[in-house]
């Protein structure tokens, strides 16, 4: 059954309120001083993202320090080092914490030519974060307990008695978070607490991440969960005949919200040309395939093609936020989720 988390376990992204945190989480992978370098601060694992810095590395000989922890940990590092912080670029799994650092003018404008790789709405409106690869908020099911003529097609619904205690959360992930800040952008606040309120009442289980919902539903321990799709799509390369099926919400329905993994320069970046260069290589074709092939996340530069039998991105009726809404009042979304109930 699903188990309920510590307030420390559960809710630990509630990070901006505690530098402690961040300080004891990931010391810095530290290169020479000799020839140029660049400084990264990563809300990606390393296991993820430090074999593309080191082709990186190899292909200009720009050395990378690497620090690694929770995405709104280092938002939460940087804004708090100031200009003496050595961090030149970050990355981040969620839109949510860049919103932030954008939000606290700690981001600095990136090159045009950067910018023009992906889509207007896949970056930002003042130009100093891009979206590096995309992630859709899904449904997963296991299709012996759901019959698909039964599943919701607005997200709003898995609230309602119908679905009372069968669509599993993960109300400490990131991208649960981010999703809750774009529902209030399309729905409201009051509504949007009233839909937390209403999952909490119908006794909807709550796990520590993605993986763990997918591990669920996969057990048939709970029907339904939401999720972000590429975590199944791994799932399925390691067991092809696992109990787990996608579901995309139509219509453009929050449900369907496309997140962004993205990436910015640091205003008083101390290498800001090797930055510039870090952002321009990870935006090249090559290491857009990385993100396609290695984590099933959507490329974000035209023509590279998803991994899989994944359906194109374009053609997936998405929800496309203001991702910019998504940093100026993150506390306030991370308070109306603990607040629900779901954090303790």
């Amino acid at each position: 059954m699903a188990r309920h988390l510590s307030r420390g376990s559960r809710f630990r992204a509630l990070a901006f309120a505690s530098l402690a945190l961040v300080v004891t989480t990931g010391a810095l992978t530290a290169c020479s001083d000799d020839g140029p370098s660049v400084t990264v601060y990563s809300g990606r694992s390393e296991e993820l993202i430090k074999p593309l810095l080191d082709r990186f590395t190899d292909e200009t000989g720009i050395k990378v320090t690497f620090k690694q922890a929770d995405s709104a940990d280092m938002a939460l590092l940087i804004d708090q080092e100031g200009d003496a912080s050595p961090a030149d670029v970050f990355i981040s799994q969620n839109p949510g914490a860049m919103a932030f650092l954008g939000d606290k003018g700690r981001l600095a404008p990136l090159s045009q030519a950067s910018l023009d790789r992906v889509s207007a709405d896949n970056r930002s409106v003042d130009g100093t974060w891009v979206g590096l690869s995309g992630r859709v908020r899904t449904l997963v099911y296991n299709p012996d307990l759901v019959d698909p003529a039964d599943l919701p097609t607005k997200v709003v619904d898995v609230a309602g008695d119908e679905f009372a205690g069968k669509v599993a959360l993960a109300p400490s992930n990131g991208s649960f978070q981010d999703f809750v800040s774009g529902l209030r952008t399309e729905i409201g606040d009051d509504a949007t607490q009233q839909w937390l309120a209403d999952m909490v009442a119908g006794g909807a289980p709550t796990y520590a991440n993605n993986v763990a919902i997918i591990d669920a539903v996969a057990r048939g321990e709970v029907p339904m969960g939401l999720v972000n799709h590429y975590y199944l799509e791994k799932r399925k390369v390691e067991e092809p005949g696992v109990k787990a099926v996608t579901y995309f919400f139509p219509d453009g329905d929050p449900g369907s919200m496309l997140l962004l993994a993205n990436t910015g320069i640091i205003d008083s970046a101390p290498h800001p040309t090797e930055a510039q260069q870090l952002v321009d290589f990870l935006l090249s074709d090559a290491s857009q395939q990385y993100f396609a092939d290695e984590t099933f996340e959507y490329p974000l530069v035209p023509n590279v093609p998803p991994s899989g039998d994944l359906p194109p991105l374009d053609s997936l009726d998405t929800d496309r936020i203001d991702f910019s809404v998504l940093g100026a009042d993150f506390e306030t979304t991370l308070a109306m989720i603990r607040d629900s109930g779901l954090a303790e």
